[in-house]
């Protein structure tokens, strides 16, 4: 088992008061080595949260997250950014380059804060998924010269430049043309099936969710 959430809650606003509202109840979830995962869920269930504990860019109230047999909740700020940094890849809606950089410098840029410059062997990774996913003739331009579909796929290549052991997508899709979220849905499959990476996805989309090992529904706070 690579990652396990033990009765996670989660509210905003203070709990003495009126305005508190409990976000997610003691959620239980188990994701194993290589396995896909689909959380669904009406708008404003509480999905993005979730996603954002379990990728520590959030703090739960009560519970443990464990990953490979240690409970992230504990780390220090230092040991929580080095622990995103190695262990996690993040795919968002929007794929958040930044627009002065290249595709080829956007790529390797997670490789530098615990790094000077990206080495021989990061290059030659980040060469080969450029080259997978049908974009290294492209590596030079930038994301303003970038279709929708080909920044989506240079955000996955970023998300996986570290050789996570987790990628975390938070409605990878949302914001392509059907044709586009189509060929991202193929490529997340693939590189995760490929590459033995488990995968944890939030989406609406019920074709990326077929996709998926097992689909979890978040309602009313309660994951099933």
């Amino acid at each position: 088992m690579i990652l396990k959430l033990k009765n996670v809650s989660k509210g905003y606003g203070d709990p003495q008061k009126s305005n508190y509202r409990k976000v997610l109840d003691e959620i239980n979830l188990e994701v194993y080595e290589n396995q896909k995962i689909a959380i669904a869920g009406p708008s404003g269930s509480g999905k993005t949260t979730l996603l954002n504990l379990i990728g520590t860019l959030d703090k739960a109230d009560s519970g443990e997250i464990i990953f490979k047999g240690t409970n992230i909740i504990e780390y220090s700020d230092e040991q929580l950014a080095h622990f995103r940094n190695r262990q996690l890849g993040f795919v968002f809606q929007f794929h958040h380059l930044l627009p002065q950089c290249t595709l080829w410098e956007n790529v390797l840029l997670p490789v530098l804060p615990f790094k000077k410059i990206a080495g021989k062997t990061e290059k030659e990774w980040a060469e080969y998924l450029l080259r997978k996913v049908g974009i290294w003739e492209q590596r030079n331009q930038k994301p303003s010269e970038l279709s929708g579909g080909e920044c989506q796929r240079t955000a996955v290549v970023r998300a996986l430049i570290n050789k996570p052991q987790l990628i975390l997508a938070d409605e990878p899709t949302g914001a392509l043309d059907e044709k586009n979220a189509l060929n991202l849905t193929e490529l997340l499959n693939h590189i995760s099936s490929e590459e033995g990476i488990s995968l944890v996805v939030v989406t609406h989309s019920a074709e990326l969710a077929s996709q998926m090992d097992k689909i979890y529904q978040l309602k009313d706070g309660q994951l099933r």
